[in-house]
Parts: C-alpha cells; structure tokens; sequence
C-alpha cells in the first residue's frame, strides 16, 4: 500500500516559526515534525511515500532526498496553486491509482494502528475509511455520525451543544479505493471534507475509532503540547526510547558544567552547552548547539537550534526559534515566540504570547510587555 502526505500549506497560524520553514519542517524534540509521520508509516509497513506539497517544497526535499536514510521511498509532487485536501491527492494520481491507498494530513501527531485502520476497511469493502477520534469538546470540530457497522450516517459540521449527538471527528487519516480519485476534477481546489466525503455517504463510506493519541500541531500552544507529551510519553514515538529511565534524553555530547541542573523530563541536543548555575526543565528541549549562560533558566519551553542565552535569562512555556540571541536578564514567557536568527537584548520582557520576527533586533529594555 501507498500513502500520501499531504503538506501544502502555509501553517499561519504558527507564524513567526513558519515563515521561512515549512510547517512540516518545524522541529519536534529535535527533529522535523514530519520525520515523525514516515516513521509512523515505516513501523507499519508502508514504504512507498507521495508528499503532495505547496508552500516552500525545497526544505523537505533537501532534508529527506529519496527516503532511504529513513528506510523509505519518497515521491514529491508540487502544486503550482492550492488544491485543497481533495485535489491535492488528485494531484498525484499517477502515484496511487492502482489500488487502495493511504491518505495522511501532514500536520497531525498520532500513534494510530495503522494496519487495524486497513484490516477495518478491508473487511468491509469500503470505498473509503476515515479513522475518527473522540473529542472533549465537540462545538469546536465538524462532527462524523456512525452506525452500529461503522457506516458514515453523516456530518455535523461545529454544532451547537443542543446538536450534539457524538463527540467523534475525522482525524485526518484516510484508506481510499483508488475509483475516489475519479471523483475528483483535476487541477481546482476540492476538498475531502466537504466535496468527496458527504457525496459517499450510503455509498461504501466507513469509520474506524480509535482512541490513539491525536494532536494537531497547527498552533503555538499544540505545538508545545506535542513536546509536552513526547516529553511524557503521553504519545510513542522515536524520542521515547531515549527518555526510558530517568526521562532524561541526550542526543549526543554536550558540555554540562559541574553545577548545571537537568530537572526531567528533558530533551538535550548534541553540542549544547550548559553552564554551571543554570537550570534546564522540567518539560524542556534545547535544540543542538545552543549556550544556556549561568543563571538562566529554561521550563516548558522550546529552545531550538544555536539559540544563545546570555547571563540569568528566564525562559517559561514559550518557544525561541533557531539561531536567536537573547540578552542578559530577559524574561520570555506566557506563550512568547521569538524568530529565527532575532537578537533581544538585555532585561527586556516578552510575555502575553507576543511575536519577535525573524531577524528583529530589540534594544535593551525596550520591550515590557
């Protein structure tokens, strides 16, 4: 079986970490989101890969060539305009007419039995499967209803309480008989969710449950949930091995002065330096290659590649994106995100989940907010 990954969009809403990286590229514990994905499909036998791909396609091309570093075969395949989930596949048709296929959105992280998704559908003949998830609150999400075989009876796209009556969703994963391609005009915007699937609904449509570990990563706050439970093992994934123990995780040599403090769980990345006096975690990643000064401290927060800390800097549920300079005494906290390659100064505050551009250089003190 083929799979199809669909990574065509912009990721806005996690700018600024998305302007110049694609979204799939955006690092989780230390490695690209979307490396989690091809693992996910290799663990369960699907080898033959299509990125269906949009917005900035060179990055994930330079990273993963070919696919057979990570034991896989790759295919890219760029729109020229967007073509929404639908079209995106039709796309790539060539690729995967020749049977059933898989369909992945790009931007979820999930632990899904993959083959039991496939048994389901192949059981029952299904033109296509949609792998569902339950959710604590249904009003915020288009809703999949049922029946006692798994046959989709319908949608409810985000209700009102007095509407609800399941609390399931589609979770962006799909097996589909190569004849839904036909379905789908070439070379327009279609989507699944409102073009292909209601149209299929009485004709061969099916839901497979699962109540696996589901988290899109689509904004600031899930991207560091999805550390968070990576970090916890809430979720399995290729980091977990490494945390077994004492959920302390060192992806090579670093230099941690007599001194420094790991508070788990933590993930630390080869070449990083953390100097005596200061504190790391819990629930913390430093990327490879950054200098954590004395003083500073860093808890529930992404630090990503080559960031620098100068002297009692206090980092606190925030994210600084690689190559940032940050100056003595700073605080970067309540959901603050700080650019590629920025430089702040020293005893500035950056709270209240404000944006530092890539590239933006803040003057010492300036910035109080």
């Amino acid at each position: 079986m083929k799979a199809v990954i669909l990574v065509g969009g912009k990721g806005t809403r996690l700018r600024p970490l998305t302007l110049a990286t694609p979204k799939p590229m955006v690092p989780l514990a230390n490695k690209p989101f979307v490396a989690y994905v091809l693992e996910h499909l290799k663990s369960h036998g699907i080898e033959d890969i299509v990125f269906s791909m949009g917005y900035l396609p060179e990055g994930i091309k330079a990273y993963f060539g070919d696919g057979a570093a990570m034991g896989v075969n790759l295919t890219y395949v760029v729109e020229d305009s967007p073509l929404g989930t639908a079209g995106a596949v039709k796309n790539v048709e060539k690729y995967v007419r020749d049977g059933d296929f898989l369909v992945l959105n790009g931007d979820i992280l999930t632990d899904l039995d993959v083959g039991a998704l496939v048994a389901w559908h192949r059981e029952r003949q299904a033109v296509g499967t949609i792998a569902l998830t339950p959710v604590d609150d249904p009003t915020a999400y288009g809703l999949v209803r049922i029946g006692g075989e798994g046959e989709v009876l319908g949608f409810l796209e985000k209700p009102s309480w007095d509407q609800i009556d399941t609390n399931l969703i589609n979770a962006g994963t799909y097996v589909l008989r190569s004849e839904v391609l036909e379905m789908i005009p070439a070379g327009v915007e279609y989507s699944f969710e409102r073009g292909v699937f209601p149209r299929l609904v009485g004709k061969g449509l099916h839901g497979y449950r699962s109540d696996a570990y589901w988290l899109d990563i689509g904004t600031p706050e899930k991207y560091l949930q999805a550390h968070y439970d990576i970090l916890e093992r809430n979720v399995e994934t290729s980091i977990s091995e490494c945390l077994d123990g004492d959920y302390v995780c060192v992806q090579g040599d670093i230099d941690l002065e007599i001194g420094a403090k790991l508070v788990p769980p933590v993930v630390i990345g080869a070449g990083t330096t953390i100097k005596a006096g200061a504190r790391v975690g819990r629930m913390a990643v430093i990327g490879p290659g950054c200098t954590i000064s004395s003083g500073c401290v860093v808890e529930e927060s992404i630090v990503q590649e080559g960031v620098e800390l100068a002297g009692d800097v206090r980092v606190r549920r925030s994210i600084i994106a690689g190559g940032a300079r940050i100056g003595e005494r700073t605080v970067i906290t309540g959901g603050a995100i700080v650019g590629n390659d920025a430089a702040i100064a020293a005893d500035n505050v950056l709270a209240n989940k404000i944006r530092i551009y890539p590239g933006t250089e803040v003057k010492a003190g300036s910035i109080r907010f």
